[in-house]
């Protein structure tokens, strides 16, 4: 009877403490939020290593405002406490891992802390290239969706083709080759759904219907991350230009063809890369392309058929190629790639109607694609000279080519830069006021009777 008084008296005292531990962590929750969010990070500071220490998984803000102090108190601090901060920063992204690694939705975090806490070490040289590509690896293996900085994706290749690069590293070309396939179908994916979310907010722009609050806020978004994506991962191509060359490439296929010649994704790479560095007229590129298709049929593997008979000089059979690829792709975005990717082939072959037409193709499944509007400007452009009768009427294709590019500029921020820059520079092609005035044209209409088969309306001067 005694033993359970006594347990009965522990219990309650125990309840006690724990009750007012309880309200001192909430307490000093409070305390640390508001001098957080006001930026008073001295004040701060006591309450939150006080929270850390008793309740570390009482609330997400311990971390996500204890970020925001560590990165200040780094930034105004001197060489040791510096160092000491940044100790701290890196510590409290892997006790973020473990009592936070989920969002408020239940949505994992795990590769975004991660990705976020190698940056940190990168960024204060706290750890060897090796250290932190393998923090950056398992964030991508791990919890690769949540995994989408592209700056961190960007750093994740450069340091390890950086060690590649090193001669007390263990890399080989392959892994390099490898890793970049990988990295690069992640910067595509992420470019693809943000891609496809902007879509929606153009097609409810064209049809006039007003947008919401959230969908001009979201659309800049979209827009900051697309243009983020493109850099960086044009960024990732000059890397590894040097090295993805024919000569480069050939041997290394060649040597490993018979081993993954049963393999879909390696010979689907491999084709891809043959095909973008322009090394498509090796006797390998048609031994991977006719492997791939007679193992999986695909979109793919059909493009590169129409490509090889391309060569061929068999355009119809091409063409029949091309349109069995979009026939058998089932994602819009893809569908749109694979149509700009013939619409490049056929500019590039001189056939300048059948590149606008799956220019324009490619449109429709993705009206944010600002390249090709600017492909088909890029046509009415480079037939300035074989279109119309006189000098006046040559030049007015220029306004049909500022036109497209004025279109890119408006739907995709990714090209805007350049775009605007076309733009202008078309503009200062066409004829001017003065040419207008002296040839008197104001507001007349030009037709071309080329493969344009357009009209333009002269500006009026009035």
């Amino acid at each position: 009877m005694r033993k359970i008084v006594f347990v009965l008296i522990v219990l309650f005292f125990s309840n006690i403490q724990f009750s007012q531990s309880k309200e001192e962590c909430f307490a000093n929750l409070s305390i640390f939020a508001e001098y957080a969010k006001v930026k008073n990070y001295k004040a701060a500071y006591q309450p939150w290593l006080e929270l850390k220490k008793q309740c570390p998984d009482l609330n997400s803000a311990i971390y996500v405002l204890g970020e925001r102090m560590l990165k200040s108190f780094i930034k105004s601090s001197d060489d040791t406490a510096k160092l000491q901060f940044q100790k701290d920063l890196v510590n409290l992204y892997d006790e973020w891992l473990q009592y936070f690694p989920k969002s408020k939705r239940g949505v994992s975090e795990v590769g975004k802390i991660l990705a976020i806490k190698a940056q940190t070490m990168l960024d204060y040289k706290l750890a060897s290239d090796s250290e932190i590509v393998q923090i950056y690896d398992d964030a991508f293996k791990n919890d690769p969706k949540s995994f989408k900085s592209p700056k961190g994706l960007y750093n994740y290749f450069k340091l390890y083709f950086k060690m590649y690069k090193s001669d007390d590293q263990d890399v080989s070309l392959e892994e390099v080759f490898d890793k970049y396939e990988e990295l690069t179908e992640k910067f595509e994916y992420e470019m693809g759904a943000y891609t496809a979310k902007l879509d929606l907010i153009l097609k409810k722009e064209e049809n006039s219907t007003p947008l919401s609050s959230r969908e001009i806020r979201n659309k800049k978004v979209y827009e900051v991350n697309m243009v983020a994506c493109n850099t960086y991962l044009n960024n990732l191509n000059a890397i590894i230009a040097k090295e993805s060359t024919c000569e480069n490439l050939i041997p290394l296929y060649r040597k490993n063809f018979d081993s993954f010649k049963s393999d879909s994704v390696w010979l689907n790479r491999a084709a891809s890369r043959m095909d973008s560095k322009d090394c498509s007229d090796d006797p390998l590129f048609v031994e991977l392309v006719e492997a791939l298709h007679e193992l999986n049929p695909s979109a793919n593997s059909a493009y590169y058929l129409g490509l090889l008979n391309d060569k061929k000089g068999d355009s119809k059979l091409a063409i029949e190629y091309y349109n069995e690829s979009i026939d058998l792709e089932t994602d819009n975005l893809k569908k749109a790639k694979t149509l700009y990717k013939i619409a490049l082939k056929f500019k590039k072959s001189g056939q300048f109607s059948k590149s606008r037409t799956y220019a324009n193709k490619a449109l429709k499944y993705q009206p944010s694609m600002g390249k090709a509007y600017l492909l088909i400007g890029n046509l009415y452009a480079s037939s300035a000279n074989n279109c119309g009768t006189s000098q006046f009427e040559k030049r007015s294709i220029y306004w049909l080519a500022l036109k497209e590019a004025k279109k890119a500029a408006s739907v995709d921020a990714s090209v805007r830069k350049l775009a605007n820059k076309t733009a202008a520079s078309y503009e200062g092609r066409a004829p001017s006021k003065t040419d207008i005035f002296s040839e008197a044209m104001g507001g007349k209409k030009i037709s071309f009777n080329c493969w344009i088969g357009k009209s333009v309306t002269v500006p009026s001067l009035n």
